[in-house]
């Protein structure tokens, strides 16, 4: 935890990369909930609705910035490695290929791939501190969205064809492809048992999916699929406290966890002089900063920021993986693939090790102690770029939020510079120039990220994911 005194407040709000996201955390907030309330509350809608990122079976990171103390928190609630009850070893996985920007990135999935899921008890832990609202309100939008089925959103529609090949696997293909076509966008996203699910959520709390009926199913479902996964492992699953990494970015203070991709240290090491430099100089000096050592996995993942009238903030990233095509029965619930996850496999892990992640949800806070924005990103590897390029826009450049959320980024890999159509010419030459070489793409792409975020210059949601922001 860190503290710092609050003297301002921002406009309240929510950023998602769904409308039916956004929809369902501000529906919280003009019910009174906090933005921890809202945020849970969006979450599970986002597992009724984005489920070509996320899930009941993946895991996550939530900050929070407590409007009254000035405190922040940072809680993981992101996968562990199966194993601990010691009677089973994991099988094969399945590998399977997924094409992104024309390269073919090799993932695996399968039960052996499956590590133990954090979402409901991430959800639980952060209404838990936070919350005011009863629980069962903040499962309701997400059960109202299982009911009825979502509409796919193009951006959605075009991760989903990217990763076919594992979310359409087994079971998977009767949701994602019926009749043997992969949905587009404006088709409707339905999953049969997901309502029933969210109606035993709603009743019983997150302990189903660790003690309760849910867990027993989860364990012989991964098992009978080649994973390790028991009943220990779930039973001693907890969400933990991190600790608060800073770095300062001009006058303002950025506040989050410590990622595998050091979003924080790689906002410290920026030049003071970042706002003076001219900007092909500083395009050179970010892409320096920026160097990415071959990591460029597509990564499911997404992000809710919310902002509640009181100015609290509530920054929740969660993910599934590209999804184990490992299904809860009757109860349409894809579960993680994490262990499948290549940039994420360490030399440390072992049986009951909580997986590192990339995914960074932050505040920043001003020179006043005031919240300047919570802010989060999808984009496995790029969510470092797109978390900085956003702040820079927003924080030193002066931009409203939709347009900041929006420009063209370039991301850094080995000695690459992979750019989307737009960036400007004279830094891309500045760029090649010095010795990087520079790949533009052909279109905007979600490969560059899907960042949400309320603060100065408003709420938006990322156009690469459709994102959307709204005000209270």
């Amino acid at each position: 935890m860190e503290t710092s005194p609050r003297t301002g407040r921002i406009a309240a709000g929510v950023a998602a990369s769904h409308p039916a996201t956004a929809a369902a955390g501000l529906r919280i907030l003009r019910a009174g909930g906090t933005a921890a309330d809202a945020a849970v509350a969006a979450v599970f809608a986002t597992c009724a609705a984005e489920t070509v990122y996320t899930g009941l079976g993946g895991g996550g990171f939530a900050t929070y910035f407590d409007a009254a103390s000035g405190e922040v928190t940072c809680l993981d609630f992101f996968v562990s490695v199966p194993g601990t009850d010691g009677d089973r070893s994991p099988g094969p996985m399945v590998a399977v290929d997924v094409f992104f920007g024309g390269v073919p990135q090799v993932y695996s999935i399968g039960g052996a791939s499956v590590a133990v899921p954090g979402v409901p008890a991430g959800c639980g832990e952060v209404h838990r501190r936070w919350g005011r609202l009863p629980w069962e309100s903040l499962v309701a939008p997400a059960y109202e969205l299982a009911v009825s089925g979502v509409e796919l959103p193009p951006a959605h529609a075009r991760t989903l064809a990217a990763c076919a090949p594992a979310l359409a696997h087994g079971d998977g293909a009767a949701i994602y492809a019926p009749g043997g076509h992969l949905l587009r966008g404006g088709d409707r996203l339905f999953h049969p048992g997901l309502a029933a699910a969210f109606e035993a959520l709603a009743a019983q709390g997150p302990a189903l999916f660790y003690t309760g009926a849910y867990a027993a199913l989860m364990v012989d479902t991964v098992r009978a699929a080649g994973g390790a996964l028991g009943p220990r492992d779930l039973a001693a699953y907890r969400v933990l406290e991190t600790p608060v990494d800073h770095a300062a970015l001009g006058s303002y203070r950025v506040r989050a966890r410590h990622d595998l991709n050091r979003t924080v240290d790689t906002i410290a090491a920026l030049p003071a002089s970042l706002a003076c430099l001219p900007r092909p100089e500083r395009a050179v000096t970010l892409a320096a900063a920026l160097r990415d050592r071959g990591r460029q996995k597509i990564g499911d993942t997404t992000n809710v920021s919310v902002v509640d009238a009181e100015g609290n903030a509530c920054v929740i990233t969660t993910t599934l993986g590209l999804g184990a095509a490992v299904w809860l029965p009757g109860l349409g619930i894809n579960l993680n693939s994490m262990l499948g996850e290549g940039e994420l496999i360490t030399t440390d892990l072992a049986p009951g090790r909580r997986m590192s992640s990339n995914m960074c949800p932050l505040v920043v806070i001003d020179s006043t102690g005031a919240l300047a924005v919570a802010i989060g990103s999808a984009g496995a590897s790029r969510i470092r770029t797109a978390l900085i390029d956003t702040l820079i826009g927003v924080l030193v450049d002066g931009l409203d939020m939709p347009t900041a959320i929006a420009r063209p980024r370039f991301h850094v890999v080995d000695d690459t510079v992979h750019a989307e159509p737009g960036c400007r010419r004279d830094e891309l030459e500045a760029l090649a120039e010095v010795g990087w070489l520079v790949h533009e793409w052909a279109e905007i792409d979600h490969y560059f990220g899907g960042v949400t975020a309320v603060g100065v210059g408003g709420a938006a949601g990322d156009p690469r994911r459709d994102g959307v922001g709204v005000l209270l």
